[in-house]
């Protein structure tokens, strides 16, 4: 257990930063935080670049661990300003450098960077890691050691005795009865689980196996469900999805918004020793709109899997057809968890997830269903195309979901939908620019940390998300621009950012150790979880907590269990991570 900072996580991570134990237990010499870029490395054809934070005028050079013979030297670029503070970079760009092999990079006057490698298939393990992230999410499962090594834990939440909220009470199900609702994933640190925020999850997950089957058709995560002739990303969603499923009333249609504990559970206590009693409350039509968005995506997902897993596509889509249904005679139930303790008993104090304004979902919903159904009364049901905003995918923000949709089938849908595409594919080319325009003139050169608003809660999601939107052009037009914007965001992901931080858990030199993460800050274990997208710098700093060094938007991070606000992990912030690292093994990585 952590106290005041002090533990072996942070010995360890400590003497790592001093170059004294690298990954593996190699010696090395002393690492310079200063030398910000992947700390895994560079496919040997792709884009190569580092950021030298403080450097003067002058060269850099290349050479192998241990060794002063350079294999590459260059120029470092112009100086460049962060937007956020004073700190200034150097861009070293080492592109020309394709020869596999594991390197550090020495700047004169500031050393020597993490060692990193160029190899093929440099992010394999990431995005394995990433997607097994969700397994050691399950409810509803013991972990075993085969598939979990030391973080194997026993089930926690079986969520076979689920007490209906009065918030939630309706016909057949009045307050106080019993349901079962088992499986799904855990949100986040906490140990509820979110109808609203498992959409754009399913979705980003299900959108990379329609993008990348076959390269999710032969990744092993190593999961119990492994060699099931189901892809293992698949069989993972299908966790989820089943729990999705029983938050549906099956007398109305409608969707509970969430499962949760009246509060949340304390840091320190393992998943099966979290016994308060639990809850599905109120519907509300976000959560029917998503649950039918997600359902009606799946539906079509699962139709080619109709062996391995009989009547689910055929489930999923009467699930989504009655939620969408329900929706229409209740369009505007939104979640107001502060009107709902004042009308009911217990009071809820977790996550709310509470969308103010639904025409987004709607959008979203009414795509889905268009396209798996190809029924036209879907298409035309909303406005889908109220104005030319092309809004980044959140939570709370899902329209782009629907949009991407739209163009991944563009050649099967019917006539009604036709028109609009064309113009639907120039939006989506002209957002992917905005992102990318002033990349190579940032001091990061990444899409990712031009305005302050990117830092928010979940910063890491939005750089993710912004490289899944310029993967999404690369798809449409094959211009190499976007592959490499979406790359340099991975790269920041994995330490090329203001905090020189790896953001996601067991990877890289200068990795987070203490994400609020219940079970990494309970489960005995030095290493947190592996697999897990850290939030990243967030200048609110809704947590208070007092180990922040920094109040410049792109450095306010800290890497601490407290730290809600800037470390803690989500579902929907790993979602993009998959598709990121997925796409780009895709596109990049060799065999």
């Amino acid at each position: 257990m952590k106290k005041h900072g002090f533990t072996v996580r942070n010995i360890l991570l400590k003497i790592a930063f001093a170059g004294l134990l690298l990954p593996g237990g190699v010696v090395a010499q002393t690492a310079s935080d200063a030398i910000r870029l992947n700390q895994l490395g560079f496919y040997p054809q792709a884009k190569k670049i580092a950021a030298v934070i403080g450097a003067g005028a002058g060269t850099f050079r290349i050479h192998a661990p241990g060794s002063q013979e350079a294999v590459f030297s260059g120029t470092l670029s112009e100086s460049r300003r962060s937007p956020f503070s004073d700190k200034t970079t150097r861009i070293a760009d080492f592109s020309a450098l394709t020869k596999p092999g594991k390197y550090v990079l020495e700047v004169q006057g500031v050393g020597a960077s993490y060692v990193f490698e160029i190899k093929n298939n440099v992010h394999e393990a990431a995005a394995k890691a990433s997607a097994k992230g969700f397994y050691f999410q399950r409810t509803a499962l013991d972990l075993e050691e085969k598939y979990a090594g030391k973080w194997a834990r026993p089930a926690g939440h079986p969520d076979q005795q689920i007490m209906i909220h009065p918030s939630a009470a309706g016909p057949g199900r009045p307050a106080g009865s019993v349901i079962s609702s088992p499986y799904g994933w855990y949100d986040a640190g906490d140990y509820n689980k979110y109808i609203v925020n498992s959409g754009i999850t399913m979705a980003t997950l299900l959108s990379a196996y329609e993008d990348f089957p076959d390269y999710y058709k032969q990744l092993n995560l190593a999961i119990p469900e492994s060699n099931n002739q189901l892809p293992d990303l698949l069989d993972e969603v299908r966790w989820n999805l089943r729990w999705m499923l029983s938050m549906q009333d099956p007398a109305d249609g409608g969707v509970y918004h969430k499962l949760t504990n009246a509060s949340f559970d304390g840091m320190a206590v393992m998943p099966h020793q979290a016994t308060k009693t639990r809850y599905v409350v109120q519907k509300s039509t976000a959560a029917a709109l998503d649950f039918a968005a997600v359902m009606a995506q799946a539906s079509r997902v699962f139709k080619d899997f109709g062996v391995q897993v009989p009547g689910l596509a055929d489930s999923c889509l009467i699930a989504a057809q009655r939620a969408w249904g329900w929706a229409k005679v209740h369009p505007a139930v939104l979640y107001d968890q502060t009107s709902l303790n004042n009308a009911f008993d217990p009071d809820i104090s977790t996550g709310a997830y509470g969308d103010r304004q639904l025409s987004d979902e709607w959008m979203w919903a009414a795509s889905e269903l268009y396209i798996t159904t190809k029924s036209d009364e879907y298409y035309t049901a909303v406005n889908l195309f109220p104005d030319t905003a092309m809004p980044l995918p959140s939570w709370a923000q899902v329209r782009l979901l629907g949009y991407y949709s739209l163009l991944r089938h563009a050649e099967g849908l019917t006539q009604v939908a036709q028109k609009d595409l064309p113009i639907l594919r120039q939006q989506l080319i002209a957002m992917a620019d905005s992102l990318i325009q002033g990349s190579e003139s940032h001091y990061l050169n990444t899409m990712m940390g031009h305005k302050k608003s990117d830092f928010v809660w979940g910063s890491s999601a939005v750089a993710a998300n912004q490289a899944v939107a310029v993967l999404q052009a690369f798809r449409l037009t094959k211009q190499v621009k976007y592959l490499d914007a979406a790359l340099m965001n991975l790269d920041y992901l994995l330490g090329r950012n203001g905090t020189g931080y790896s953001f996601l858990t067991g990877f890289g030199s200068k990795q987070v150790m203490h994400p609020h993460h219940r079970p990494s800050v309970a489960d005995q274990v030095a290493a947190p979880v592996p697999g897990l997208l850290s939030g990243g710098p967030n200048p609110g700093k809704q947590d208070k907590c007092a180990t922040y060094t920094s109040d410049a938007a792109d450095e306010a991070f800290t890497d601490d269990d407290c730290s809600y606000a800037s470390n803690e992990i989500a579902i929907n912030w790993n979602a993009p991570m998959v598709y990121l690292t997925g796409a780009l093994e895709a596109f990049l990585g060799k065999k």
